[in-house]
């Protein structure tokens, strides 16, 4: 039992090295919410870790606790469900929020951050219990949009695509 307790442990900081690894340059300045440039500038994730990295830790993080058995494509979509009602409380009765949230707390954005991460992961590991290449599905979504909402036709408006048609 000592021996699986270390594997366990070694593997938990394995993953925090990797993740340790993976994690984003600090932005170079705050978003202060008063610029057209802040909110113009365009956001960038960093490079790693990648979708198919995080795949593969979440991958073996449910392989090594036996959670497969549970995650059927329809238990997984319940968990994610769940987790985007958490993410929705957050902005739940606030208004109106700012590009950068810049009227946030640093314990409210952490709360996000973990909130959009769950949100994330489920979707990653919903995915994957549905063998669906979520990055060649979205590129080929991409592509969709592009042809469903020409620039010509709805630059500067919100209306659906059925109302231009």
């Amino acid at each position: 039992m000592q021996e699986m307790v270390s594997t366990s442990d070694n593997h938990a900081v394995n993953v925090a090295q990797e993740v340790d690894e993976c994690q984003p340059p600090p932005p170079k300045r705050p978003l202060n919410g008063d610029s057209r440039e802040d909110i113009d500038r365009d956001f960038k994730f960093s490079d790693r870790p990648t979708l198919e990295e995080l795949h593969a830790m979440h991958t073996r993080f449910v392989k090594d606790r036996d959670w497969d058995q549970f995650h059927s494509p329809r238990n997984v979509l319940l968990a994610l469900v769940g987790e985007v009602g958490e993410l929705a409380e957050l902005f739940q009765w606030r208004g109106e929020c700012p590009v950068g949230l810049t009227d946030w707390s640093a314990k409210e954005r952490t709360a996000l951050e973990e909130e959009l991460s769950d949100c994330l992961i489920y979707l990653l590991r919903l995915a994957d219990r549905c063998r669906v290449d979520l990055p060649a599905a979205a590129l080929q979504k991409l592509a969709k949009n592009e042809a469903k909402y020409p620039i010509d036709k709805v630059f500067g408006s919100s209306k659906k695509y059925t109302e231009y048609q």
